[in-house]
């Protein structure tokens, strides 16, 4: 299940890093935006589940969604020059954040 979700992330990721935008903004935008996405993914499974299995699952959604706006902050704060790069940079960037 853990690399369904992390294919789905990287495939939201690697769709959002297509769109246009500008510079870091963008950048930072498109790493929330798809950290949300699988957030919500996740959340609709866990409404699939019961007791633990479904709690536990919410909260790594929401972990997930914090992570996303956590590394959306710091790629806007580190002003890097995400339209001068690559989507595989761009994704390597987001990763390492």
């Amino acid at each position: 299940m853990k690399n369904i979700l992390k294919l789905a992330a990287a495939s939201a990721f690697l769709a959002l890093a297509a769109c246009g935008g500008s510079g870091d903004d963008a950048m930072g935008d498109n790493v929330a935006d798809a950290a949300e996405a699988q957030a919500e993914n996740m959340e609709a499974m866990a409404d699939n589940m019961s007791g633990p299995a479904a709690e536990g699952m919410e909260a790594q959604a929401e972990a997930v969604a914090e992570d996303g706006e956590r590394k959306e902050e710091a790629i806007d704060d580190a002003d890097v020059e995400a339209e001068n790069m690559s989507p595989a940079q761009q994704n390597q960037v987001a990763n390492a954040m």
